[in-house]
């Protein structure tokens, strides 16, 4: 509903500001008039939204508050100058009084009654660039009154004109030697409004798709310093057809208006009772007091719901239809991406089966790092088995990296790498799990990778040094470190340090209860989790450092091991990095219904043929790119 409300506002927004016309212009050239200039606003307004909010923005604030004011100013000339008994209107007890007396007409007109409100609920759709309290503060003292006065005095001048030639509108109130400025900003005044809620669209499918809930599209970040500001040019030009579509067919801003009220209104009530759980489970409140709000709040919601459903024939069709249709695309892939991951789940290979792959089978060793993406964040994936039953080599460091979104807004960037072994250290094969927030930007390659292999070297000084501090510097355990077959589950969360200096690492032996990985889906088989952040009071301290003339201490074999383990890992990041990923068809097994079969070998695999792929979403090159070929049968 807020993608439909994404389309439905500019439409209505645009159209009602440009209907303003009808003073200045005949009826029969106002008609053919209205339609094409409302139109290419639109297109411009869309056209303007690959420059980011922060470049097109800048004249955002000072139309809003020239239009706030001038809607004021006007309603206060006309209290002042038609009815100024008006403001009696504010008390309850005439709402009551006119419910009682109209009953159902009554009733049913609370879905007119109801656009007075919409628009003004698009300023939240701007949490992204703004904190809570500057738009709480904007809504309650600057929003508000304006609305009030606004509407006051449209009211005082219809108690003193009820037949009018015009159709009740806003511009009918306003005096004749001011219409043409005013009607300059109104349009100015419905573009910005159009542009709050297309950015909250675009946020919202954005979360959408970092949740898995949503086909992958192009996400352009606009802004490098404030965070949230994205473009997203599929869904913008998608909207902008379906924006033009709604306004030919419709050519009438009532019929937009059932449809933006009821699409408004379902937000509002699906809002309030998210509301409900969020104040039990998130704030600890008592239920009695999530119940007494639900009801609150909810009865009079439901009570413009209802109204607003009156208006089905009348245009409030499109939003339940756009719904509809969303959420079954965001059904379908949600569904095939869990079975995708239970199929992997399922037929992942094990670890002595990658241990046993030697030059006795005819696998080689290439140089560089191999870098295979899976969604499993343990075991070997099938697609990795696939590549090498198909090409028997691999690189002589590998990776295999797991990126996950997590259903936190942000992750700590000392709390976004996980880095463990597969396998014995002479293996050179390693485990990370890459954790993004659905707010989070996700890297470029290039800065990707290096930080990667960064992460990768911390881990390699630590896991040496707990070699070097558990076995006591045994030659024996060094010996049985660099052979041994370890845990596929033990894994440390690396924080941003470097190299070079001296750097310093806070040790905990048990997960701290703050850390994001703990409770989550994307961590749960990591049974030996270690935190490791940079400190940030005296504690115990160990220092790394890479240097060709080692002092005496350094002689010892373990650091000898660690060095030439660093250094075979810059050499083989020095010859190069290939990205290992699956190119995946899924299709329904045999004796599945009807609907599944329709859902998976069409429905998913004409969105998967039609959208970004897992090589554009991670933003891999494709010269270093390697797809292995995967049927999946869900």
């Amino acid at each position: 509903m807020v993608i439909g409300d994404g389309l439905l506002t500019p439409a209505i927004s645009v159209f009602s500001a440009v209907s303003g016309l009808e003073f200045f212009m005949s009826k029969e050239h106002h008609q053919y008039a209205v339609i094409p200039i409302t139109c290419f606003i639109i297109v411009c307004l869309f056209a303007l939204q690959h420059y980011g909010t922060h470049r097109v923005g800048f004249l955002f604030a000072p139309v809003v508050l020239i239009w706030l004011l001038c809607i004021s100013a006007l309603g206060l000339y006309n209290i002042i100058h038609w009815n100024s008994h008006v403001y009696q209107a504010l008390s309850p007890y005439y709402m009551f009084k006119f419910l009682k007396k109209t009953r159902k007409r009554g009733w049913m007109s609370l879905g007119g009654i109801l656009l007075c409100i919409t628009g003004s609920e698009a300023m939240f759709a701007d949490l992204g660039h703004f904190s809570y309290a500057a738009i709480q503060i904007a809504f309650t003292f600057l929003v508000y009154p304006a609305l009030i006065l606004a509407y006051m005095g449209q009211a005082a001048y219809l108690s003193k004109h009820h037949e009018t030639n015009y159709q009740i509108s806003f511009f009918v109130s306003v005096p004749e030697s001011v219409r043409w400025p005013v009607l300059v900003i109104a349009i100015l005044a419905s573009i910005v409004g159009s542009q709050a809620i297309i950015s909250g669209t675009f946020s919202i499918i954005n979360q959408s798709q970092s949740l898995g809930c949503f086909p992958r599209v192009k996400v352009v970040h606009t802004s490098d310093k404030i965070h949230g500001q994205i473009y997203i040019p599929e869904i913008n030009w998608l909207l902008m057809i379906l924006c033009i579509a709604v306004t030919i067919g419709f050519r009438d801003t009532k019929h937009i208006g059932n449809a933006s009220g009821l699409a408004v209104m379902t937000v509002m009530l699906v809002t309030t009772c998210l509301t409900a759980l969020v104040i039990i489970l998130c704030w600890h409140k008592p239920p009695i007091l999530a119940l007494c709000f639900l009801l609150f709040f909810g009865s009079i919601e439901l009570l413009y719901f209802s109204a607003s459903l009156t208006k089905f024939r009348e245009g409030a069709w499109l939003p339940i239809l756009l719904a509809l249709f969303l959420t079954t695309i965001m059904f379908v892939w949600h569904y095939a991406t869990i079975k995708k991951y239970e199929f992997d789940l399922h037929n992942k290979v094990s670890l002595e089966w990658l241990l046993a792959l030697g030059p006795s089978l005819g696998i080689a060793r290439v140089p560089g790092i191999g870098l295979v993406f899976t969604d499993l964040t343990s075991g070997i994936p099938a697609n990795f088995s696939r590549f090498v039953t198909n090409l028997p080599a691999f690189h002589r460091t590998l990776v295999f990296v797991c990126v996950k979104s997590v259903p936190v807004p942000h992750v700590p960037p000392a709390e976004r790498y996980l880095v463990g072994r597969v396998g014995p250290a002479a293996h050179r094969s390693y485990r990370c799990i890459v954790r993004y927030g659905y707010r989070d930007v996700h890297q470029d390659v290039d800065s990707f990778e290096s930080e990667l292999v960064d992460r990768l070297a911390d881990f390699i000084c630590y896991d040496w040094y707990k070699t070097d501090r558990t076995n006591l510097y045994t030659d024996d355990a060094v010996t049985s470190r660099s052979n041994e077959s370890t845990s596929d589950g033990r894994l440390a969360v690396i924080g941003t340090v470097s190299l070079s200096g001296a750097p310093a690492y806070e040790i905990e032996e048990t997960l701290q209860p703050a850390s994001v990985s703990g409770g989550f889906t994307s961590v749960e088989s990591v049974t030996d989790v270690i935190e490791m952040e940079p400190v940030r009071a005296v504690q115990r301290r160990v220092r790394f450092a890479i240097d060709d003339q080692s002092d005496t201490d350094a002689q010892s074999e373990i650091n000898l091991q660690s060095q030439q383990e660093l250094e075979d890992l810059f050499a083989a990041q020095q010859a190069g990095t290939a990205f290992i990923l699956g190119h995946s068809h899924v299709r329904a097994k045999q004796g599945s219904s009807l609907l599944k079969r329709l859902a998976i070998n069409f429905g998913y695999n004409f969105l998967r043929r039609n959208c970004r792929g897992p090589d554009v979403a991670l933003k891999v090159p494709p010269v270093s790119l390697l797809e292995v070929g995967m049927v999946y049968v869900v």
